[in-house]
């Protein structure tokens, strides 16, 4: 945390990381940083710091998503408070078909199920990719809701084999950044499964996108 100079000064920005190695000191200063006021909830703090250290040890990595641990923290505040987790959409269902045609031609389908706005939505859209199909069918479902939706891009998407199990029984992790043309985010996902990984990696994404906006 030491400075020997104020990063200002030389057109940088002072950026706290979370990880595993994250105490009280740093949660607070990240909340500070993101606008969650925690100051006076210590005992949000501590969860938080417990959540992130059992995370980061299954694969998790808060470091470089900082719209997953901003969705964590709201979480943990709104429990904390004796409130549901507000929630844009909640989601019953998908399913994922890659298709490998004659011609080799490789085509992705898939079909998402939501609740959004009151209303059951079954949307089903094509892509280039699974992660691309599911990024197309979750926003078809919920575009009636939330218009906004449609200036969302997914500009960016990484996968990383975890360390433990090797070959396909590996976990994966997932970081996807996002941009609705004035910002950026980037979210998180795991798991052993690698459309599972980049599932919830998509969701956290939108859901970031959605924030403030009514529950489902």
């Amino acid at each position: 945390m030491y400075n020997h100079l104020d990063p200002a000064v030389v057109g940088n920005d002072q950026r706290i990381l979370v990880t595993e190695m994250a105490g009280r000191a740093s949660v607070e200063l990240k909340s500070a940083e993101l606008g969650v006021d925690v100051t006076s909830r210590p005992d949000v703090v501590s969860k938080v710091v417990a959540r992130v250290k059992d995370r980061e040890a299954a694969g998790w990595s808060y470091e470089a998503a900082d719209a997953s641990f901003e969705l964590l923290l709201r979480d943990e505040l709104e429990e904390a408070n004796g409130r549901p987790v507000p929630l844009p959409f909640n989601v019953e269902s998908y399913r994922v078909i890659v298709d490998r045609r004659e011609d080799g031609a490789m085509v992705s389908e898939a079909t998402v199920k939501v609740v959004a706005g009151g209303e059951r939505v079954i949307s089903t859209e094509e892509g280039n990719g699974p992660v691309n199909a599911l990024d197309r069918a979750l926003r078809k479902a919920l575009s009636s809701v939330y218009p906004r939706l449609a200036q969302l891009e997914l500009t960016d998407y990484k996968v990383r084999i975890m360390p433990g199990k090797a070959g396909t029984d590996a976990v994966t992790r997932v970081l996807i950044e996002t941009s609705d043309h004035t910002r950026e985010w980037t979210t998180v996902g795991v798991h052993g499964n690698v459309i599972e990984a980049s599932w919830l990696a998509l969701h956290d994404a939108v859901r970031y996108g959605l924030l403030g906006e009514s529950e489902a």
